[in-house]
């Protein structure tokens, strides 16, 4: 720790945002850079805590607690206060692959365990972070490191999200020939076309690392749907291990009367075909649009937030935002005590823009839709909802009841259902004959990593449910390590 006060000299500092009436005029990424002078002073704020639960990764009530890549937060806290960028660099890259991508998407279950966080705003740590690498890019220190011998071994990983990426990645270092396989037109995942451009850019971002990788060896195969029109089984024949990194993409629907009707999407539909027009030179032409429409999106995670922010762009003509949960308090309640993650208000990116537009955050919590309504033509037109409270039923659990008299119409041309994710695809777990968990998550053991059929492993989402990104690169790393040891008998992966 290089400056034992420093906590105490420097107030918590964030990097200035676009203003939101700027940047819903174009789909770059809304934060400046903070100058290095600054970024060394908030350095200078991690403390010498003794047990810096900062890198923990552990689930609290089961929610992420520090790092889940166990990322050595103190040590390059302390190398950029002293101005040793690449040493900073190399540390950020001994358990983050990607820190690129965490630095921007990642929530920050780091900054709620912070030690300092306990009565004082904590470290910010995600901005070091992006601050680290960004640096290390446009210095020239991020190199292609392809491995100095090759084993012979072939390992096929399934999936090119966050998951995906690092199993390819580790298992590339450790000399195996990696293909990965995609099924859509460019590889990256969630990463590519789950998180819209303004918050991770694509060429910039995704595609940089994209094409270092390539460079390091590795081979992405795009279009190639596995269980589809590639056969899981013919996979095996030909690679020596697979990997299935294929993400829970199985969306939540909301079966209610009207759900059928023209202008009812599920959020990642919506999501992945404006970033595919962005991607493809035109923004306008996304088959769904939100161009002068009332828009209600449903669900109030990340995804959600995403929606209303693509919302913005299109020029939506009203926004909503329908939660049904009850808001989160302002300060933590005392059943959510540090290091747990604060389960607290905040106002993201996508209703701060919402806000500046409309006037106000566009979240309505406790609320459900009960039905959608339509026109003649089966377009959507309308949406009945309910307020709801939270009761206990007869096994002590708590569950969703209408409250009498509450039904309101609101005018929609445009619904985006974000309610989460059920689990992974089953048509490939299916051809592979893999078992599956109650919950129809493939089934492997977190730390082992292998399924029920020898040689394949799994990670990420389609392992342990919808999570976080860094979570998937966690578990990513982790099948990499484990597929290295069945392949070669031992492994040195981390």
């Amino acid at each position: 720790m290089g400056k034992p006060t420093g906590f105490i000299e420097y107030l918590r500092e964030l990097p200035v945002d676009r203003t939101p009436q700027e940047r819903v005029r174009d789909w770059k990424e809304f934060h400046h850079h903070m100058e290095e002078r600054r970024l060394r002073n908030q350095a200078a704020r991690c403390m010498d805590c003794g047990v810096p639960f900062c890198h923990t990764g552990k689930l609290i009530s089961g929610m992420a607690s520090g790092c889940p890549v166990n990322n050595v937060i103190p040590e390059w806290n302390d190398l950029v206060y002293r101005g040793l960028w690449r040493e900073a660099l190399e540390r950020l890259h001994m358990t983050n692959n990607f820190p690129e991508f965490t630095g921007r998407v990642c929530p920050a279950p780091c900054e709620g365990s912070c030690v300092l966080g306990i009565n004082a705003p904590p470290v910010t740590i995600k901005t070091i972070e992006n601050a680290i690498v960004d640096h290390g890019w446009d210095e020239g220190w991020v190199i292609p490191e392809p491995p100095k011998q090759r084993t012979g071994k072939k390992v096929a990983v399934i999936g090119s999200g966050p998951a995906g990426l690092a199993a390819a990645a580790q298992l590339n270092r450790a000399g195996h020939s990696v293909t990965v396989l995609e099924r859509d037109d460019r590889p990256g995942g969630l990463l590519m076309y789950g998180i819209p451009n303004m918050k991770l850019d694509k060429r910039e971002v995704v595609e940089r690392r994209l094409k270092m990788m390539e460079r390091e060896g590795i081979k992405f195969i795009c279009n190639a749907h596995v269980g589809d029109n590639v056969e899981a089984q013919l996979l095996r024949k030909d690679f020596d291990a697979l990997v299935l990194c294929t993400g829970a993409t199985q969306p939540r629907d909301l079966p209610i009367d009207g759900r059928k009707l023209k202008g009812v999407h599920f959020a990642m539909e919506y999501l992945t075909e404006s970033t595919k027009a962005l991607l493809n030179g035109g923004p306008e032409h996304t088959p769904i649009h939100a161009r002068d429409r009332d828009v209600i999106v449903i669900g109030g995670g990340d995804t959600g937030t995403d929606c209303v922010a693509t919302a913005m762009r299109q020029g939506c003509k009203s926004l909503t935002q329908l939660e049904i949960m009850q808001q989160p308090p302002l300060d933590r309640a005392d059943d959510n005590p540090w290091p747990e993650w604060p389960k607290v208000y905040k106002l993201d990116y996508g209703q701060e823009e919402a806000a500046a537009k409309f006037g106000a955050d566009p979240r309505t919590y406790l609320t459900t839709v009960k039905r959608f309504g339509g026109d003649a033509n089966g377009a959507l037109q309308e949406i009945v909802t309910v307020q709801i409270e939270w009761r206990k039923n007869e096994k002590g659990q708590f569950v969703p009841a209408e409250v009498a008299g509450t039904e309101r119409t609101h005018p929609a041309q445009l619904v985006l259902l974000a309610m989460g994710f059920l689990g992974p695809e089953q048509m490939l777990l299916k051809d592979l004959s893999v078992e599956t968990d109650p919950r129809s998550n493939v089934k492997a053991e977190h730390g082992k990593f292998a399924t029920s059929i020898p040689g394949v492993f799994a990670a990420g989402d389609c392992r342990r449910g919808q999570s976080l990104v860094v979570w998937a690169i966690n578990e990513g790393r982790g099948a990499a390590r484990e597929c290295d040891r069945y392949l070669m008998g031992t492994t040195e992966l981390p």
